[in-house]
């Protein structure tokens, strides 16, 4: 079916701007992403996936603007010993990263490899984003693997102790940054990936996760501190039988944030957990759009989001599992929540579950609500002053998502940063 004319217009104009990379081996995954573009077009309020969410500053060849914020406080995981890798609007910056090496684990820049004759990346990088073009099409991350010159390369072949931190630091107002990361854990490796920093004005980030038979990763994200900020980001991630796939992201700040996450269970007795947090108070629109595909026996599936939401902000929330026929045996939980501290916000949900097999137990749910008032009414009775009171019980509600990360010294450290958000955003 022939695109809009509004849709090749738009497509046109924000490719018109762009240079496709050229030469090594990533060459032809390039051409195939840009190709995908073309066909699919950028993607427009008319598309059922985006229906929720203007991607209108997203697509644009104009850059919006944000202006660059001092949070006053240290950068989240400071206090964690880890291995650091820093891109400064999309830039690495090598001063600032610490040495890409360390025992079960290779990291490569994309930049540096790209023109290699040979990369074990080469197999890897674009495949599952082409792969996640169905059933739902994600434009946007194919113009990812097309234009992105620069990202890490990860390859895990064991159990690596120390995390690895990606940061992300935003210097320009204008900024445009573009970044793709592929992660391949050998059987049995496993590793703890942090993500944090506003970035870039606009951010566009892919990441690739190919957990093999036995494997384990777990991955923590924190976006904030420039509420100007735009991002979207897309996570595939495809696992092998007895593996484990865990995501966590807290989102405070940023005036359009759209997070897909899509992930394949194609061994027996996988485990994949996604789970987000966010607050947002005024301008900020915030969209977590996941797909999870059941394709082997006994696995299990978890989706946990939480939204707090005031002053007029938006939050959205599209969540799918799908069971194969075979999937036999399947797990799936599902639930989406959202807390409105006033009557201006609003919370946009759409779940769903398409099985196809017959010995399951899936589920899913989705409600907004207030404070409760009886709860509110005993811990003020109890001579709680009312904002305080207001930040317990919002806290309690972000609880379920955030007991989803496994290590408790980090899940502390996001209670931190939600504490301190709500002590200063309270009325």
């Amino acid at each position: 079916m022939a695109l809009p004319q509004a849709k090749i217009d738009a497509t046109d104009a924000r490719l018109a701007g762009m240079d496709l990379p050229q030469g090594g081996w990533p060459a032809e995954c390039r051409a195939d992403a840009l190709a995908r573009v073309q066909a699919m077009g950028l993607p427009g309020r008319r598309d059922e996936y985006w229906k929720y969410t203007n991607p209108e500053t997203l697509i644009s060849a104009e850059v919006p603007q944000a202006a660059l914020f001092d949070p006053q406080e240290p950068a989240m995981f400071d206090g964690v010993d880890r291995l650091k890798i820093v891109f400064v609007d999309g830039v690495f910056d090598a001063d600032r990263s610490d040495d890409l090496s360390g025992e079960h684990l290779t990291i490569d820049r994309l930049a540096d490899v790209a023109n290699l004759d040979l990369h074990w990346a080469k197999d890897a990088y674009g495949t599952l984003e082409a792969k996640g073009q169905s059933p739902v099409q994600r434009p946007l991350a194919a113009l990812n693997t097309a234009f992105a010159t620069d990202g890490v390369l990860i390859h895990v072949t064991g159990a690596v102790s120390k995390p690895v931190n990606l940061i992300y630091e935003h210097s320009a107002v204008n900024s445009d940054a573009i970044l793709h990361h592929v992660v391949k854990l050998e059987a049995g490796a496993s590793l703890t990936i942090l993500e944090n920093g506003p970035a870039a004005a606009r951010f566009n980030k892919v990441l690739e996760a190919f957990v093999a038979d036995g494997a384990a990763l777990n991955h923590i994200r924190t976006q904030g501190r420039d509420h100007e900020r735009r991002a979207v980001t897309h996570m595939f991630a495809e696992l092998g039988a007895e593996s484990t796939f865990k995501t966590f992201t807290l989102t405070a700040n940023g005036v359009l944030t759209r997070n897909e996450c899509i992930v394949w269970l194609n061994g027996d007795e996988g485990v994949a957990h996604v789970a987000g947090a966010c607050v947002g108070d005024g301008d900020f629109h915030h969209d977590d759009t996941v797909f999870i595909t059941h394709d082997a026996v006994n696995c299990e599936s978890r989706q946990v989001f939480k939204k707090v939401l005031r002053n007029g902000a938006t939050g959205v929330f599209q969540g799918k599992i799908l069971v194969k026929p075979d999937a036999q045996k399947t797990d799936g939980y599902q639930i989406s929540q959202s807390l409105l501290l006033d009557d201006d916000s609003q919370f946009l949900a759409k779940p769903e579950l398409e099985i196809y097999a017959d010995d399951v137990a899936c589920s899913h749910g989705s409600t907004s609500g207030a404070i409760d008032e009886e709860a509110l009414y005993y811990l003020r009775s109890r001579g709680v002053p009312q904002g305080e009171a207001t930040d317990l019980l919002t806290l309690a509600f972000l609880g379920e998502a955030v007991d989803e990360i496994e290590d408790r010294d980090l899940g502390e450290m996001i209670v931190e940063r939600l504490q301190g958000w709500l002590t200063r955003h309270r009325r």
